[in-house]
């Protein structure tokens, strides 16, 4: 696991500087503290940070072929690669090093932009092609890697993290203000768009090549849910489901350092854990977090359940609002794309933790979207079936049931009832996100005239509604997961994965987010997904013996953390102090009454919490990415008005 970033400049006759790629790749030594390396020639620099993992002693970046001409930088891993290493070798290909990195390296001699489609695993990574004066950028098909680019008529940069790109005083910090509407409705930013003008995210599944001046961005992967597979018995898919979790566990568990697993006490991270522990004579050391707070699941009994069925060295703890706080602006630092994702905070104590014991964590992200393990994907797919058995009454129904559900307090009630006359593709945005939200329903009154000049509130949904589109021919519960596994799940969890993970120098590995997992999951019908009410009916089944029936039947509690309960208790005067802030106030993009309203109807019981948390960080990343240098320290980038006065002490040993 690394950490890549870059420069091409289009002129031949221009240079790229020696120092600034150095720059680059000293603001992500976070990403890679064991190493660092530079390929610059006139118009080329890449740079490089090492977290060594495989082949300890070798693996040096930036990394050529045998001449010279093909160099590469690569953050992932390639769990197939020594099967590629053999097929290669067997034509011809001579090789200097025991690492994966390598193998792209021929790869790519071999099958040109072709070579993504060899690859299985994690990866980011951009070959310089000195005979084609080229620069190709790819990112794997899931997007559990990051990579972003900046693109202008001289040159493009790239970089495994923001951070990287904006070391170069070259690229100007321009704020695209219609892009915090898409922010603000979906709660992070889906798309291949950021908030800063001309700097991208190469999206998953695609390759990018820059040549002459020009550059084509090209998907070489998708998910096909329309090829399901309705001959094979329930028990069939079970044993293949079992054959290829083994297959796929057994190659994440490929390493030369200690690995670890993130215990949530669900079903995902049980049943990985459970396949792990049959692979390896090794020691493994497990790691949860969980709180003793009302209205919030403890997730430890369950996570020391498993840890004990399997025999795993466990570790867990758990964090206070004091903590919480501290560690926020390092949160916008690290995340660097405003994404209202709470337990991300979380996730980084817990990688801090998992730091002192090993160097790789896998988790079971992605199940859920794989084989339809969210409630609110049961739900939507009833719903919809009785929504449709009502035909012209959608809408008196639809009505009744709002009036109803405000009479007796009912969320339920009130959710679905203005749902009921509106046609799916045009309220379902992705599983956190719809038009009847706060901040897409309040518009008007959220925004100042000025910002309400630049929204286009076609353009903020257009980065779900393409998936959408694409969509026609699958019934309702795959279009569900195919939208989340294009948006949700690379824009908001795999950043938080990533970036957290690596905030503390840890790889984190997601064994369900494997292509070929990916793939059989999208050609099972649905009602191996959804079945009688029972979410992720397959895998239920096909697990039943292996994770303690405890687990396996709980319902789904994610990675909970207390912040509502916070927001309206000890971190109250914080927030205010930061949204009501002279400084925040004058960006001129909010109507101070709608947002001291937010703040007072949240305090009084109404749960506002996501949509103040989301403005808290959208403040912060100002702070953080417009008004100051991402070169600078933490703790000159936030300043003493955005540490809590009950945190600052501990705020400066956080950061550092």
């Amino acid at each position: 696991m690394c950490g890549i970033c870059g420069k091409f400049m289009f002129d031949r006759e221009e240079s790229v500087s020696n120092v600034l790629i150095k720059d680059m790749a000293d603001a992500l030594v976070h990403r890679g503290p064991d190493d660092d390396g530079f390929y610059v020639l006139g118009q080329i620099g890449l740079g490089f940070r090492r977290l060594s993992i495989i082949d300890l002693s070798g693996g040096h970046q930036p990394l050529s072929n045998e001449d010279g001409t093909i160099w590469i930088v690569f953050n992932g891993e390639i769990y197939n690669y020594l099967a590629l290493r053999r097929e290669l070798m067997a034509k011809g290909h001579d090789f200097k090093t025991k690492s994966d990195t390598e193998v792209i390296v021929h790869l790519y001699e071999e099958y040109g932009a072709d070579c993504v489609h060899h690859l299985r695993g994690m990866f980011a990574f951009a070959i310089w092609d000195a005979q084609e004066r080229s620069l190709f950028l790819a990112r794997d098909r899931v997007g559990i890697k990051p990579l972003y680019y900046y693109a202008n008529k001289r040159f493009l940069a790239f970089g495994s993290e923001i951070k990287a790109i904006l070391a170069d005083s070259a690229i100007p910090r321009e704020v695209a203000p219609e892009l915090i509407d898409r922010f603000l409705t979906y709660y992070y930013m889906p798309g291949g768009e950021t908030l800063l003008r001309n700097l991208y995210k190469l999206e998953p599944g695609h390759t990018l090549l820059a040549k002459n001046g020009k550059f084509e961005i090209r998907r070489y992967w998708d998910l096909d849910f329309s090829r399901s597979d309705h001959r094979q018995s329930g028990r069939d898919m079970e044993e293949q489901l079992l054959c290829l979790l083994d297959e796929t566990v057994q190659l994440h568990m490929i390493s030369d350092v200690p690995v670890g697993f993130l215990l949530s006490g669900g079903l995902d991270s049980t049943a990985l854990l459970s396949f792990a522990a049959q692979k390896t004579d090794k020691p493994i050391s497990t790691f949860t977090i969980g709180f003793s707070s009302d209205g919030v699941v403890d997730e430890r009994p369950y996570a020391k359940l498993a840890a004990e069925r399997y025999g795993s060295k466990h570790f867990e703890l758990s964090i206070s609002q004091e903590d919480f706080a501290t560690f926020l602006p390092g949160y916008v630092w690290h995340m660097e794309e405003p994404v209202c994702e709470p337990p991300a905070i979380a996730l980084n104590y817990i990688s801090k933790l998992a730091s002192q014991h090993v160097k790789v964590l896998i988790s079971g992200e992605g199940g859920d979207e794989a084989f339809g393990g969210y409630e609110n994907y049961r739900n939507i797919f009833w719903f919809e079936h009785i929504k449709a058995a009502f035909g012209p009454l959608q809408r008196p129904v639809g009505t009744g049931m709002e009036s109803l559900g405000k009479a007796a307090n009912s969320r339920v009630l009130t959710k679905y009832g203005c749902r009921m006359s509106v046609p799916f593709a045009d309220y379902y945005l992705g599983r956190t996100s719809s038009p009847f939200e706060f901040f897409p329903r309040e518009r008007s009154r959220l925004y100042s005239e000025e910002m309400l000049r630049h929204i286009n509130v076609e353009h903020s949904l257009g980065a779900t509604r393409k998936y959408m589109s694409r969509t026609r021919d699958y019934n309702v519960l795959n279009k569900m997961l195919y939208i989340d596994t294009h948006s949700w799940l690379p824009d908001d969890l795999l950043v938080k994965a990533d970036k957290m993970t690596m905030a503390n120098s840890v790889e984190l590995r997601v064994p369900l987010l494997d292509h070929k997992v990916l793939e059989f999951a999208a050609r099972l019908p649905r009602n191996m997904k959804v079945r009688r009410g029972i979410t992720k009916y397959l895998a239920k089944k096909a697990l039943r013996g292996r994770v303690p029936e405890e687990i396996l039947n709980r319902p789904k509690a994610g990675f909970p953390v207390p912040y509502r309960a916070w927001l309206r208790s000890g971190l109250q005067g914080w927030v205010n102090e930061i949204l009501m802030d002279p400084r925040t106030l004058c960006r001129g993009y909010f109507q101070q009454r709608t947002v001291e309203e937010l703040i007072q109807r949240n305090s009084s019981g109404s749960d506002y919490s996501k949509e103040i948390f989301s403005l808290v960080v959208l403040e912060l990343w100002f702070r953080t990415f417009v008004d100051q240098s991402p070169a600078t320290t933490l703790a000159e980038v936030c300043g003493p008005a955005i540490v809590a006065p009950a945190v600052k002490a501990s705020y400066l040993s956080c950061v550092q």
